[in-house]
């Protein structure tokens, strides 16, 4: 994402202007939008005229529309961000307060309206704009015949393409039918590695299944790499790790990132680093329960009383429609950040943000043990 154009009071109100390059920025932005901030981009609309004879036609217009916010929907897979919401400028081919739905578009500028931009949207502004992101991942879970082929960000696993293909079976004596359909299989992933991985940016590509077929996926590649004269692939050949997967569908690549050698590849990354603290903070849990708390108000309560050493919270609390409970869990990041206290704000679209969610979404690792029955003990003090 560039920053095209930022104008914050001191106050707190203000618009930005930025250009999405990425599909990983519309997820950013559909964490910084709030029902009742005001949006501005181009769009296509439908227009009805109305001729001096009374005759109608229709026609889509390109123009620019600023809507003030009623609902937002992100499509994961397709990574699209479309709002919806009434009209709050004049526009001559649109009556002012009619509903309209603004489909962003990579490469097309937006402007973000709010009255509060609170320190959660500002860093995640920050960080969407942030040349330095860290490289992206590519990953491909196969087995024979299916082969899933993804990228994870430090905000998103996408998959890229999921290829499956009928490979026949080896006959006894003769293996010439299973060997080119195996080839077959291959080039296809192949061609799908070539055409959704960019093999320069990429800090790892992973490569896992069960068996060997990781490893004639990468011999494969290799070869076709001497064959075609492919000068880029011979130079990400350090980047490949074969590894070992138990499938070779979507949910095994969740096991294959908490290989020790993909964490040791891979520790400056976000994802990493929630993964490492998600699995201390069940290990703690394990070891002493007293020191592991989640859920809203247990976590609240430990920070009341200053126990909480780092704060384990996940992206979705933060899109809250209700403003005051957006604005509490800020203020809480905010005032652990200002004790010194670790802040990990998990996305919700890794897996890690998803095993945090089903923990209520937030949790916390404290400094010192506390008992629950303290805990209680303050409630009914507090109810009394």
């Amino acid at each position: 994402m560039k920053l095209v154009h930022k104008n914050v009071e001191k106050t707190g109100s203000g618009e930005i202007t930025m250009y999405p390059e990425e599909p990983e920025d519309m997820w950013h932005l559909y964490n910084i939008l709030q029902i009742g901030d005001q949006l501005k981009a181009s769009t296509i609309r439908r227009v009805v005229k109305v001729g001096a004879t009374g005759t109608t036609s229709n026609s889509r217009e390109k123009m620019t529309l600023k809507v003030l916010i009623e609902a937002t929907d992100f499509d994961t897979k397709a990574a699209e961000l479309h709002i919806k919401g009434k009209t709050t400028e004049y526009h001559p081919l649109v009556r002012l307060g009619s509903y309209h739905t603004l489909d962003l578009e990579l490469h097309r500028n937006f402007t973000l309206y709010k009255n509060e931009w609170d320190s959660f949207a500002l860093d995640r502004v920050d960080a969407a704009c942030n040349p330095s992101r860290n490289a992206e991942i590519g990953a491909v879970v196969l087995e024979e015949g299916i082969a899933n082929v993804c990228l994870i960000t430090d905000y998103m696993t996408i998959m890229r393409q999921r290829i499956n293909q009928t490979i026949p079976r080896k006959r006894r004596g003769d293996s010439s039918a299973y060997q080119k359909g195996l080839n077959k299989f291959y080039d296809t992933v192949f061609q799908a590695i070539s055409t959704e991985l960019d093999f320069e940016k990429l800090k790892v590509i992973i490569l896992a299944s069960p068996g060997f077929v990781a490893k004639g996926l990468f011999d494969y590649i290799m070869g076709m790499a001497v064959k075609l004269d492919l000068k880029h692939v011979f130079k990400a050949k350090q980047k490949f790790l074969i590894l070992h997967s138990s499938t070779g569908h979507i949910h095994s690549l969740n096991e294959v990132l908490k290989n020790s050698i993909v964490e040791s590849s891979l520790a400056d990354t976000k994802y990493i680093q929630e993964i490492r603290i998600l699995n201390k903070f069940y290990q703690v849990m394990n070891d002493d329960d007293r020191r592991a708390w989640y859920g809203p108000k247990h976590v609240e309560k430990a920070f009341e009383i200053g126990a909480v050493g780092e704060l384990l919270i996940s992206d979705s609390l933060f899109r809250s429609s209700d403003i005051a409970t957006r604005k509490k869990w800020v203020g809480l990041v905010d005032a652990l950040r200002e004790t010194k206290s670790t802040v990990y704000i998990f996305s919700s679209l890794h897996e890690s943000g998803k095993q945090l969610d089903l923990l209520s979404g937030i949790a916390a690792i404290l400094t010192y043990p506390v008992e629950e029955e303290d805990i209680e003990e303050e409630e009914e003090e507090e109810e009394s």
